[in-house]
Parts: structure tokens; sequence; C-alpha cells
């Protein structure tokens, strides 16, 4: 049987959690649930896009992604179910399907046309997009779900600007460790980089001029840079939570200096 998993707001104090699962399983009851996390901050899909982005490719191909963020009924808000990557994705389209592609394309888009059970008007989530969930986890036709559409709701998001020799990046995750994930990918510091030094500089006349391999690498306390398992820059601390003693936060800026020696 298929595999859903599940990226939420939802947390684990309420009941909301249970109730979708319970939904899920009472459709499909062999079917193989897992959690990503219902940890995201309420309502944030760039939060939500990070954490998929990183996560769904560890996942067999043919995987379904039920992405529970701000799914609640709005007057004109699609469901939509998305191929991409040999990986199905099925949400609200407020914008994370199109910060999840980038600037890549999907292979199928599909505007769901589910009848919604009024009885769960106010949390679709364990209705029509549990229903559309189950339908492609059964192997059924995706296309079935509905009619085709060309692209989903298109959500704006910082961008590296590149300058003479600096790279100017934000903030994009902070992880449970503290760690401060940039959106400065390793392609393009490397790109850019061509071999010459570096400085990073960040918030409190901070720097950094040396990248590191793993956290460890530096004494206990100490700050570091370095490409994690995300491939984007990372600004940590060995064995300390760098977004606190470092005051960083999303959208705050990082730049990298390349130095002409």
């Amino acid at each position: 049987m298929g595999v859903i998993t599940l990226t939420t707001d939802l947390g684990y104090r309420d009941f909301y959690q249970a109730a979708l699962k319970g939904s899920i399983i009472s459709i499909l009851p062999k079917v193989r649930l897992v959690d990503i996390t219902h940890e995201i901050p309420s309502f944030d899909i760039q939060d939500a896009a990070f954490v998929l982005q990183n996560a769904y490719h560890y996942f067999p191909t043919g995987t379904v992604h039920l992405i529970g963020i701000d799914t609640v009924f709005q007057k004109d808000c699609r469901y939509i179910a998305m191929q991409y990557n040999h990986h199905y994705f099925v949400g609200a389209d407020n914008g994370i399907f199109s910060i999840i592609l980038g600037e890549d394309k999907a292979d199928q888009l599909i505007e769901i046309e589910l009848t919604q059970d009024l009885r769960f008007l106010h949390f679709p989530l364990a209705d029509v997009l549990a229903k559309a969930a189950c339908h492609i986890a059964k192997g059924e036709d995706i296309t079935l779900l509905g009619p085709p559409i060309d692209a989903p709701l298109q959500k704006v998001t910082l961008q590296p600007i590149i300058e003479n020799n600096i790279i100017k990046g934000h903030v994009s995750y902070i992880d449970s460790f503290g760690n401060v994930i940039s959106n400065i990918s390793k392609e393009l510091f490397n790109g850019t980089q061509k071999g010459r030094e570096f400085v990073l500089h960040f918030k409190r006349n901070e720097t950094i001029n040396k990248m590191s391999w793993h956290y460890s690498e530096v004494p206990e306390g100490e700050k570091l840079c370095l490409f994690g398992i995300s491939n984007y820059l990372e600004v940590a601390i060995n064995k300390g939570n760098a977004s606190t003693l470092l005051g960083l936060h999303p959208d705050e800026t990082i730049i990298v200096e390349f130095l002409d020696r």
C-alpha cells in the first residue's frame, strides 16, 4: 500500500492531528503514514516548503506528501494535487507549491474537485485533501481528481543578490538546534567564489572567514559556517544555539564578501 507523509502546523496539543490521521486510516486502512513534522509555525508556508524540499526526496518514488498549512476553507481558495520529480504533493494553492518548485515545472498540476462534506467545512484537510491523498496513494489516476491547471499561485520569496564580489542573502530557516540556514546555496557560493578567500558578515559585526566541514571542527561554543545536509550555507555554534546567541532570525541579512588578493 502507498505512503502518505504529513507536514502540518497542527501541533500536538489538540485533537486536529489525530482527526486527520483517523480520517486517512478510515479511507485507506493499510496506508503507511509518516509524520515529517506537525510543528511548522502557524500558516508559515515558507517554513513548510523548506522542510519538504529537504525531506521528500528521501522517500520512495510515488510517495504522497500531504501539506496541511493554511488549508482552512476560504471562498476563493482552490486545492491542488501536483506530480513532481516522481512524487505527489497535495494541499491548498496558497503559494507553497510555487516555492517547492522554484524555477522547475510540475509534471502534472490538477485542481481537486471532490465534493466537500459540509460537516468538515472548517477542516478540509481531513476531508477533501485526505481523500485526494488516499486516491493517489491507492495508485489511482491523479487526473481523475479534477481538471489540469497551468501553474500554481505564485509566491515571491527573498532571493540572493550578487553585486560585484558580494552575495547578499537572508536567513531562511532556523532548525531545532538553533542552526541558522541561509538561502545561499552551495552551487551559488562555489560559482561566485572561484577559489577566493571570503568573509561572512552578519548581525552585530560578527564575521567568519573559514568554511568548516562539520560542526565539531571548532571548539565547543565557537561559531562556524558550513554547508549542511540542505546544501545551503549555515551559521552554527558547536553545541550551541546560533540563532539565540548571535541574534539571527528569519529574513535577516547575511553577506558573503569574496576577497581579490
